[in-house]
């Protein structure tokens, strides 16, 4: 049975807006994708105009985020069924699990959306239009405390660019951040191999909220590094202290060496 319905996605990253759009035509054909919006008032606009049946909402997301927008769409007379999309582990998203809302993590698997499109599919049978799901508020509330800085709720992924691609790298494979004057590098690679340089828009004390700080430390203002990368720590005459990353020396500063004690 064709199971019509329609649907606004959120992303303020064009290349993971892309790629939902397309894996939603894959395991929902029937689903009307009516607009793509780049940030969450953008979002906000289209639930009014087209007053989707869906929406695929981005967390984090400039102007209003991903839970501001659906806190709005929940007071409308129809509103939609709602479906998270992050980049945090499953540890932390697993407060979304819910009958109504629901999350799909970043970078989008085609079986975990499947599964969520056969909620979303049985939920419009047998909702009521008029129903406003009871307890998403709460649960919203609840979200709300997870979006704060939390010990569990380190980023598996992160967007980056190269040239004019944007790419999704895992933080295992991420050697060392490096903040420049208006950007932060990223770099990737294998123990004892070549890194490839990539850059990012978070500043890098957003960072420090986000990356688990057992597995990165923070070596110099300017510098995180991944602890497992490191391969040889040096102290040279005067006491500076630094740090060797895939061939690459690394400075530490005089705050940061009691990081290395009993090293």
């Amino acid at each position: 049975m064709n199971e019509r319905a329609t649907a606004v996605i959120a992303d303020d990253e064009p290349l993971l807006l892309h790629h939902l759009n397309k894996a939603l035509a894959e395991v929902w054909p029937e689903l009307e994708i009516v607009c793509q919006a780049r940030n969450g008032q953008q979002a906000w606009e289209a639930a009014c105009q087209y007053q989707p049946d869906v929406m695929f909402l981005d967390i984090r997301m400039p102007e209003l985020d991903g839970m501001g927008v659906a806190r709005k769409v929940l007071q409308l007379g129809s509103p939609p069924l709602v479906v998270f999309t992050t980049a945090y582990s499953d540890y932390a998203v697993g407060a979304f699990e819910h009958d109504v809302v629901d999350y799909v993590l970043k970078p989008v698997s085609e079986a975990r959306l499947e599964k969520t499109c056969d909620k979303l599919r049985s939920q419009l049978r047998m909702r009521r239009s008029a129903d406003v799901p009871a307890g998403v508020n709460t649960l919203l509330d609840e979200l709300s405390r997870l979006s704060a800085p939390n010990p569990c709720q380190y980023l598996k992924w992160v967007k980056a660019v190269r040239g004019e691609d944007i790419h999704l790298l895992a933080v295992g494979d991420i050697r060392y951040f490096k903040a420049e004057d208006k950007y932060v590098s990223v770099f990737v690679g294998k123990a004892g191999g070549p890194v490839e340089e990539y850059v990012i828009r978070t500043p890098l004390k957003e960072l420090l909220e986000q990356i688990d700080p057992q597995q990165f430390w923070q070596i110099h203002r300017s510098t995180l590094v991944n602890v497992e990368a490191i391969e040889k720590v040096s102290k040279d005459f005067t006491g500076r202290m630094s740090v060797r990353v895939n061939g690459t020396k690394l400075p530490v500063s005089r705050r940061a060496q009691s990081l290395f004690k009993g090293m």
